[in-house]
């Protein structure tokens, strides 16, 4: 239960993360022009996105106990050495949930770069 609750977790901070800062970035990139609800409404988004990334960062906090409480359970039936492979094994999840977003996001981004290309490249084709 502890593992899927740290995936859920991890999960839920890197999309919350993401979000805020696309929210952010285009509050940033506001011009004058901009109409006051518009700003109105990012701002609010921000707040709300801010007040979840909180909340999911206490979760987290209460997951890091857990996880101390499971690991001194754990520690009564495991060997030494099973003992630190699930050690490493929990470290490593968050780490490879990171990266494996990370790479979503690179695949992502690489996909709409590849498709504004094509999509540039097409009126030459047509000459």
């Amino acid at each position: 239960m502890f593992i899927g609750d740290l995936d859920k977790v991890v999960n839920l901070l890197l999309s919350l993360s993401g979000r805020l800062a696309r929210v952010e970035n285009a509050l940033n990139n506001l011009d004058e022009n901009t109409s006051p609800e518009e700003r109105r409404t990012l701002v609010e988004k921000q707040k709300l996105l801010t007040q979840q990334h909180e909340d999911a960062k206490e979760l987290k906090e209460n997951l890091d106990r857990r996880e101390r409480i499971v690991f001194d359970i754990l520690a009564n039936y495991l060997s030494e050495e099973n003992l630190a492979d699930y050690e490493h094994f929990v470290k490593m999840k968050s780490a490879l949930i990171i990266e494996q977003r990370e790479l979503e996001d690179k695949i992502k981004l690489g996909e709409e770069q590849l498709k504004c290309l094509t999509d540039s490249l097409q009126p030459e084709r047509l000459k």
